[in-house]
């Protein structure tokens, strides 16, 4: 069996190794129950518990109220960028969006194709998605506002969420939820799929305050509605069961091991700052996002030419450091810094960076 890497990956992304290997020693016989947890059936009593534990602990480490709804839903965040504005847009109402890159940008197109009434109230496409707006004017009577808290592709995020005036946020939250405290209250929506700091591809949680499910309306297809789920505890069909048991692990790793979303903060707050100090400190090296803006789930840069960048990724990649190519619409590089991945993982990488500029200057 080869080695396994340090995972760079953007997602699917790097798993916490404990949680890899408790999936290993249950994945035959589940809690003894002499069947795997691929399956069980999602009716019975011990998939029951998973997903409540998953539930329960989502809830504990967000502070989630009563006031919120949880639900495990398929289709990625990109099917939320559709079912958002058909479940909450009906009628005359209107929502405001911000577009700070690509995922902003589909959710606004998906939208826009219902024929749903947004209003684009700030974008940062005047510098190529490089920063996140500020002194944002949102629209009176707004259903709520979407953002994207963190753009993957860019490397930007949102270091403080906007004041909207009570307007609810809604957020496509799939790359830095649970990586950092976050005021709940302002929040009416935030969805997330799984595979960066939650679990594998193929569940996307959705947590919705339960007010808002009073906008859904009667005559949308059934698996379309908020509403057929969050009756049914997300189990009105077969859910991604398999999906959600890791889910349930990862979050129970933040729980338990960790110590919860404050400590994780602090961690990844270390991770971006030795990387970013590499970064500012080198004239090899040069970020993308501009600094009062920039990510700290994905620390973007450049390489004096793509030459350098090419033979960077190579030879990355033969020292064990994995997914560190930039995403395929902007070049360059990118180290994708979720939870799952630790310190000492990123000053290894830290260090290889070093050597890598010092021998090719």
């Amino acid at each position: 069996m080869s080695k396994r890497v340090i995972n760079f990956n953007p997602g699917p992304a790097a798993l916490p190794l404990p949680v890899l290997e408790e999936i290993r020693d249950e994945l035959l016989n589940y809690k003894g129950c002499g069947m795997s947890v691929l399956e069980i059936s999602h009716r019975s009593d011990t998939f029951t518990s998973v997903i409540e534990d998953a539930e329960k602990r989502l809830r504990r480490l967000m502070g989630l109220g009563d006031d919120f709804t949880v639900l495990f839903l398929q289709g990625g965040a990109s099917f939320q960028f559709a079912m958002i504005p058909m479940n909450l847009l009906g009628g005359d109402r209107h929502a405001d969006y911000v577009n700070t890159g690509t995922w902003s940008t589909k959710a606004i197109k998906e939208a826009k194709i219902q024929g749903k009434k947004i209003n684009v109230v700030a974008s940062s496409e005047d510098k190529d998605f490089t920063y996140i707006p500020g002194e944002i004017e949102f629209t009176e009577g707004a259903t709520y506002v979407h953002i994207t808290s963190n753009n993957t592709i860019k490397g930007t995020q949102w270091a403080q969420f906007p004041d909207t005036g009570g307007i609810p946020i809604v957020c496509d939250m799939s790359s830095d939820i649970l990586s950092r405290e976050i005021p709940v209250e302002k929040f009416g929506l935030i969805y997330a799929g799984a595979q960066k700091n939650l679990g594998p591809a193929g569940v996307t949680v959705v947590i919705i305050r339960r007010d808002l499910l009073e906008l859904v309306p009667e005559d949308l297809p059934t698996m379309l509605k908020y509403t057929t789920f969050s009756e049914k505890k997300s189990l009105f069909n077969t859910p991604p069961c398999f999906a959600i048991y890791v889910v349930q692990l990862v979050l129970k790793w933040l729980e338990e091991t960790v110590g919860g979303v404050d400590k994780i903060e602090e961690i990844n707050r270390q991770k971006a700052k030795i990387l970013y100090e590499l970064i500012d400190s080198s004239d090899f090296y040069r970020g993308t996002a501009e600094p009062n803006s920039r990510s700290v789930m994905n620390v973007t840069f450049r390489l004096p030419t793509p030459e350098l960048e090419a033979k960077f990724i190579e030879e990355a990649a033969a020292n064990g450091l994995a997914g560190l190519k930039g995403h395929r619409s902007v070049g360059g590089c990118r180290a994708s810094i979720y939870n799952a991945t630790s310190l000492s993982a990123v000053q290894t990488l830290v260090d290889f960076m070093d050597g890598f500029a010092k021998k090719n200057r």
